[in-house]
């Protein structure tokens, strides 16, 4: 039986960002990437591909484009897409990997990925949508803005003498030896939506049979940026866009391509531990940390230089070795050393949808700032944990079980302020029920390595384990 590819669980089914467009879809009326998502999924469908297709999607305009499949995702960094593609469809060899991207995407930040993923060959196809400016981000320049078009940053029109000439990719593209079939569609008419189709099935049937790299350029309305009603949008494509940018196929060698094949192993952990000289832990438990929801949401916060970014990473590696799904996500204002900074973690069971902590069920609040920023978002029946030792006033209006920890305090009896943090990690590891002390001095003295730091750490992580038995 053929191996099915599914949507993550990470995804959400539907548009939540604004409940009133949960029916529809996020692209702004008239947008033609509407038009071309219907073709994608119709040629889908017709060839018998829905099952193992893997969208990889952008930073742009199609950075949604998950909603509107039923078929694999993944999401890429800004530009990355093309490599992120390249890593899907080896990994993936018996799937249909669909890299989705826009001008500024491709174009710009992301034309070293798109060129060589293209010159390597990969079995992927790339839907390249040209609006000819950036159209997620307020109509900026892009690499594909027409010579004497108007943007939001050349209000007077684009010049060769300052931002030189719009970039033709599909031509450049065509001019690479790999490239199995490159074209330029439109999707502005009834007569270019036809063609369109064609090649887009065309291209998927290269990628069913695995002949290489297919790079199909679109042209595509973007009425809101271009500042004009959807038929005119339409209708300037064909009057003065294709003129810079001509319709047509400009390499096709479907015929003359066999199957391109590459090794994929699957390898087994214990071959690449052995490899890095790595032995197996027997005394390790397979067993993940019993907590009473699925998910616990954490919020460190305090000054630069208090240890809250570690503090947080070493709660994200002490869940990791507890087979634990875990995010990191740092914060920090220009000046780490003094500045305010935060580092937001989720432990849980299942997949992680967002790193985003927004409402934390813990928060550890260093200096006061922090408890006054945070503190209010922790919701009844979270725990609240601050440093009693900066600060001496409490917001009225915490709804969480709040602790007066003296973190600093007890770092310096222990040897060192810096500890802090560390104190805070044991305080929490009990309230918590999280970690054994054991499994704790085994991390602080695998991470410090120098025995006088061990001696220190462990002494400010006993503090913190013992206060939190009475508190």
């Amino acid at each position: 039986m053929a191996k099915v590819y599914e949507k993550s669980p990470a995804f959400f089914d539907t548009f939540e960002r604004k409940p009133s467009m949960q029916k529809t879809t996020h692209y702004c009326p008239g947008c033609g990437h509407g038009t071309l998502n219907k073709i994608i999924a119709d040629q889908l469908t017709e060839l018998g591909l829905q099952d193992k297709a893997i969208f990889v999607g952008p930073v742009g305009c199609g950075v949604f484009i998950y909603y509107y499949f039923e078929s694999a995702a993944v999401s890429a960094a800004h530009g990355r897409a093309s490599a992120v593609a390249t890593g899907v469809s080896r990994a993936n060899p018996d799937g249909v990997t669909i890299s989705y991207q826009g001008d500024g995407d491709l174009a710009a930040i992301g034309t070293s990925n798109a060129i060589h993923a293209a010159n390597r060959g990969e079995n992927m196809i790339v839907f390249f949508v040209n609006n000819n400016t950036y159209g997620m981000t307020g109509g900026q320049l892009a690499p594909t803005t027409l010579i004497d078009q108007t943007s939001t940053t050349s209000p007077t029109g684009r010049t060769v003498k300052n931002d030189g000439y719009p970039l033709r990719m599909a031509e450049m593209m065509a001019g690479l030896e790999a490239p199995t079939l490159v074209a330029r569609v439109g999707v502005n008419s009834p007569r270019n939506v036809r063609q369109a189709i064609k090649v887009i099935k065309k291209g998927l049937e290269i990628q069913r049979d695995k002949k290489g790299y297919v790079f199909i350029e679109v042209l595509s309305q973007c009425p809101t940026n271009w500042k004009k009603d959807t038929k005119e949008a339409c209708e300037w494509i064909d009057d003065v866009v294709s003129k810079q940018y001509p319709f047509g196929v400009f390499k096709d060698m479907t015929d003359e391509r066999d199957a391109v094949e590459r090794r994929c192993e699957r390898v087994e952990f214990s071959a690449i531990a052995k490899q890095l000289g790595l032995e197996a832990d027997d005394s390790s438990s397979d067993a993940q940390i019993d907590m009473d929801k699925d998910a616990t949401q954490f919020k460190f916060a305090g000054f630069g230089g208090q240890g809250v970014l570690s503090l947080g990473m070493m709660m994200a590696q002490l869940s990791m070795q507890h087979n634990m799904e875990v995010t990191w996500l740092p914060s920090y204002g220009p000046e780490m050393r003094g500045g305010v900074a935060n580092s937001s973690v989720v432990v849980s069971k299942n997949t992680i949808g967002s790193p985003v902590v927004e409402l934390p069920d813990v928060l550890v609040a260093l200096n006061r700032p922090s408890l006054e920023k945070f503190g209010p978002l922790v919701p009844e029946g979270g725990m609240i944990i601050y440093n009693s030792s900066l600060i001496d006033q409490v917001p009225a209006d915490l709804k969480g079980s709040v602790f007066a920890l003296p973190a600093t305090e007890l770092a310096t009896e222990a040897g060192t302020a810096k500890a802090a943090n560390v104190v805070v990690l044991g305080f929490i590891a009990r309230k918590a029920a999280m970690f054994k002390l054991a499994d704790l001095e085994a991390f602080l003295t695998e991470t410090f390595k120098k025995p006088a730091l061990v001696e220190t750490n462990i002494k400010a992580l006993r503090a913190g384990w013992e206060v939190a038995e009475n508190l």
